[in-house]
């Protein structure tokens, strides 16, 4: 997804964002750069024990006053590797948990914004910000951070021996380094862009990877697999094409990081040997200053790819807080009220409703619902395709915020309740079941987890589920992602036991029998007539059978409530409703005479695929 268009911060502003969910472990971030730059200063004082040796035993031919200058050496070296081991058991865990509260972070945000935000995010953009930009942000803060900041101090340290050492080669050795710098000012601006452009591109491939492996039956079915992978290719070939200009990037600046160390390698020999042979420098010094660049090499050459992952890491902290600035429009009030005896009345008043989308010229898909269900009673919703039924009774557990009016619950608006009790009073079953990879008894129980077995075994009942205890682990059979391993009447009758199990005071059902054979119909709805007896029920009917369950129905046309009555009185006395009910009988019959013949369904246990004793519908 595009980044949102607004002022871009700088590079240190955008990552000192992520601070808060680093500070816990900041203390062994800093311990190991504490250790690292103890390694690299041990590092720096190894030529100056050589310049030593150089220009002492060596000059005077005293073999025997070598020794204690080449042990102090290997102490120096052990020394080093011994703080390059703190410096890794230092970092090594903190970087994973910074990871581990960013992601919990994230996946809480995503929890708590509402459906509104998720119907315009591609689920590809988000999953690569959980796990390919977050990974960024956890090895920069383990690796990159560390050695920027003791890379960037041990050359600065670096260059001061050197002029220590000859105030001519040291200034010729920083004034050669000046267009590494200049050239790294160039590279962020031009590198920052192509990693955000990278990073874009790799989440909208993996939303199509995920729309296509959700789709395969589709694809599968109208034979679209080619022109898919075409598309794909097509995604991928962009990718492709901008990696290479990341790296054309990056090989820009490696082409200055090995040229101008070398040149300035060069003219600091040129010029050492001469002030050598004129006595300006001693051979010892001079071997100590090349041997104080050398050291200094790797770090000056780290700079290149160091830049470019905290470049990356930028763009990684900026598409992790455009999720997480996201502002939540449904909130819990600050002084939530609570329903002591609740009794399932239910009310629309004065309710309109527009997707924030929507031009102001244009009208609310809802205006001036007005609707009052009573405690106990059964109401169907019935209206044309795309009269805002299912968006309606989606206002009433706010997965979508009314715009203007109220909805109230016991007399209680339910915006002053809390989301969470809000809905454990009021339970949703949807027409398109969506089940998770679970056990069937997770499924079933997910709105009431402390539920006992009898709550669910009634459930099941109600929903006329029983071919679960067939499957063949019984209640702990995992349906398979989505519940895609059943079949689609399968599926929306656990999701139909799921909302009977919560308990709720009102049930929502929007369409809740649309893919049950009439057989399987007739006892569901036999099943539910006892539920209903004592639930206030809102259903969104498709077929007449289910407007046979309601006490009342009601009308919606035009975005509002034209009538509300018995079915017999409608049929009477409204034109519309005749219409409506009369297209409801219609699609029923076409229905009936295209389903297919009911086939096995597998059911997915541990990656193995098994048949179920229950037929397709």
């Amino acid at each position: 997804m595009s980044s949102p268009t607004k002022k871009r911060m700088g590079t240190i502003a955008a990552i000192a964002r992520v601070y808060p969910f680093a500070k816990p472990a900041m203390r062994r971030i800093y311990l190991g750069m504490v250790a690292a730059m103890l390694g690299s200063l041990v590092a720096l004082a190894i030529p100056q024990v050589l310049r030593v040796i150089v220009d002492g035993p060596l000059k005077n031919g005293k073999a025997s006053e070598i020794w204690w200058p080449v042990v102090l050496v290997l102490l120096l070296g052990i020394a080093e590797a011994v703080m390059i081991w703190f410096r890794r058991w230092f970092v090594l865990q903190p970087g994973t948990h910074i990871e581990a509260r960013m992601r919990n972070g994230l996946y809480h945000q995503l929890q708590d914004l509402p459906v509104a935000f998720h119907d315009k995010w591609p689920s590809g953009q988000l999953l690569s910000r959980a796990m390919s930009d977050l990974n960024l942000i956890r090895r920069w803060f383990s690796f990159g951070l560390v050695l920027l900041v003791v890379n960037v101090l041990t050359i600065a340290v670096g260059l001061a021996v050197l002029v220590s050492i000859n105030w001519l080669l040291g200034v010729l050795f920083t004034v050669c380094s000046i267009p590494l710098w200049i050239y790294g000012y160039v590279f962020e601006a031009k590198y920052s862009v192509v990693a955000r452009r990278s990073q874009d591109q790799a989440g909208d491939l993996a939303t199509a990877v995920e729309e296509s492996v959700h789709g395969i039956r589709v694809l599968k079915a109208f034979g679209r697999g080619k022109f898919v992978l075409r598309n794909f290719a097509n995604q991928a070939e962009q990718l492709r094409l901008t990696e290479i200009e990341k790296a054309k990037a990056i090989a820009g600046i490696w082409l200055w990081l090995l040229l101008v160390p070398d040149v300035t390698f060069a003219l600091c020999l040129a010029g050492g040997v001469w002030l050598a042979s004129i006595g300006q420098i001693s051979v010892g010094a001079l071997v100590a200053f090349f041997a104080t660049a050398t050291v200094l090499r790797f770090p000056i050459e780290s700079i290149g790819f160091l830049l470019s992952m905290t470049f990356d890491t930028r763009t990684a902290s900026d598409r992790f807080f455009e999720v997480m600035d996201e502002a939540n429009t449904i909130t819990d009030p600050e002084s939530p009220k609570t329903i002591s005896k609740p009794k399932g009345e239910l009310e629309f008043k004065d309710v309109d409703f527009r997707y924030p989308d929507t031009p102001e010229s244009f009208p609310g898909l809802l205006h001036d619902v007005n609707l009052k269900l009573k405690p106990g009673e059964t109401m169907a919703l019935v209206g044309l395709t795309g009269s805002g039924k299912s968006t309606m009774i989606a206002l009433t557990t706010r997965l979508y915020e009314v715009t203007s009016g109220q909805i109230l619950l016991d007399g209680v608006d339910i915006r002053q309740l809390t989301r969470q009790d809000l809905r454990s009073h009021i339970a949703m079953a949807f027409e398109d079941a969506t089940l998770f990879s679970a056990s069937v008894r997770d499924n079933v129980m997910l709105g009431r987890p402390d539920g006992t077995e009898d709550d669910l075994n009634e459930a099941l009942d109600v929903a006329q589920a029983g071919f679960v205890r067939e499957l063949p682990e019984g209640l702990d059979t995992k349906v398979g992602e989505e519940g895609l391993s059943l079949s689609g009447g399968q599926r929306q009758r656990l999701a139909l036991a799921r909302a009977v199990a919560a308990k709720p005071e009102v049930l929502v059902l929007d369409d809740p029998l649309s893919a049950l054979d009439v057989d399987t119909e007739a006892l569901v709805e036999a099943a539910l007539r006892q539920v209903l007896a004592s639930t206030t029920a809102l259903i969104v009917a498709h077929r007449p059978s289910t407007v046979m369950l309601a006490d009342r129905v009601a009308l919606l046309q035009d975005g509002t409530i034209t009538a509300v009555g018995k079915h017999s009185e409608l049929l009477a006395k409204n034109e519309h409703y005749r219409f409506v009910i009369s297209s409801l009988e219609e699609e029923e019959q076409i229905t009936s005479v295209s389903n297919p013949p009911t086939t096995p369904i597998p059911i997915v246990k541990s990656g193995v695929s098994r048949p179920s004793t229950e037929v397709g519908q």
